[in-house]
């Protein structure tokens, strides 16, 4: 048990992941960070991004949008926008929203609206995101 970190990931609707891992690595707004057991306490604000853990030798995906995480007394909690597990994303759902979000982003660049381009890549960042965690789980299954 103290090789182990109690890992949890928290949206408004549900709780998306409540297990005990060997290592956390996730995407920080400072940079790509990772959590093992008995990690100094700290606080991070995380971007949309994959996140990813190891239990037992298996590799987890998670797509995340964004959020805080807090590490203290060998739990790390992930308060988040949204976040899926890998086979939980629709793929083909992602792909329609990467199609309209790369047309937004032409449209807003063509009218120059820095408010709309935000948005848009953001959106894109989010598809991408689900498409990156899928493609990774299926490559360790």
């Amino acid at each position: 048990m103290p090789n182990k970190i109690l890992l949890e990931i928290v949206t408004p609707s549900r709780l998306v992941v409540s297990e005990e891992v060997d290592i956390v690595t996730a995407p920080g707004v400072a940079g790509e960070f990772g959590v093992l057991a008995n990690h100094a306490p700290m606080v991070a604000t995380i971007k949309i991004g994959e996140l990813r853990y190891r239990k037992d030798g298996h590799e987890e995906y998670v797509a995340i949008s964004g959020g805080f995480c807090e590490v203290s007394k060998n739990k790390i909690t992930f308060l988040a926008e949204a976040a899926e597990k890998a086979h939980e994303i629709d793929v083909e759902r992602a792909m329609r929203a990467k199609e309209r979000a790369e047309r937004r982003l032409q449209e807003a660049a063509a009218k120059r609206e820095r408010i709309d381009m935000a948005r848009a890549q953001a959106a894109l960042q989010r598809a991408l995101t689900r498409l990156k965690v899928v493609e990774h789980a299926r490559g360790h299954h």
